[in-house]
């Protein structure tokens, strides 16, 4: 199966590489030296990484492909994606593969049926859950232990402790942005 692991950024120097966006928490296994990676552009194109290293935070990585600054701009943008087994977890017990939660029931702590998982979306701050609640409509809750509390791989179900306007935006509570202001 295929799992995204990084965005190409730009070119750094004359030799090729490129900074990777990282979105694995592994990187230095996917990106570890020969590891074919494939791009999710039409058509999809392999690429052999030839080095990799940590720059100031960041991570360059030399994809054989690209031999030069101009090859290395070609790719810019592009997702890439490592082969990783059905059965292949993440070191860490509390981390987890998006397809791993893609289809997993939701309820909240109280044992309510809330939906369905369908989508993890990734942002630079956290990453969010995408439920599709019974009726239809979607929600976004953030991946934290504080509103996700249990994950159960083996029963295929994640507890959301719900919040007002968590799972439903409707219910939110308005909070006035200054005293005074309630009512207006």
């Amino acid at each position: 199966m295929l799992v995204i692991v990084g965005r190409i950024g730009r070119a750094h120097g004359i030799k090729g590489e490129i900074g990777m966006i990282v979105r694995t928490d592994e990187p230095d296994l996917r990106f570890a030296d020969g590891a074919k990676l494939v791009t999710t552009s039409k058509p999809p194109r392999t690429l052999t990484v030839d080095s990799s290293r940590w720059h100031s935070g960041r991570l360059l990585v030399k994809f054989v492909e690209s031999p030069d600054r101009t090859a290395a701009e070609l790719l810019r943008n592009l997702e890439v994606q490592a082969e990783i087994g059905e059965d292949e977890r993440p070191e860490d017990p509390e981390e987890f593969y998006d397809r791993e939660l893609i289809g997993l029931k939701v309820r909240t702590t109280t044992g309510d049926e809330a939906g369905e998982v369908i989508d993890v979306v990734h942002l630079p701050s956290q990453d969010l859950l995408e439920i599709r609640r019974p009726g239809g409509n979607a929600v976004l809750v953030p991946l934290v232990e504080e509103l996700v509390p249990e994950i159960d791989l083996d029963a295929k179900y994640v507890t959301v402790a719900d919040r007002p306007g968590l799972l439903d935006p409707e219910g939110a509570e308005v909070v006035p942005s200054e005293p005074g202001d309630a009512g207006r």
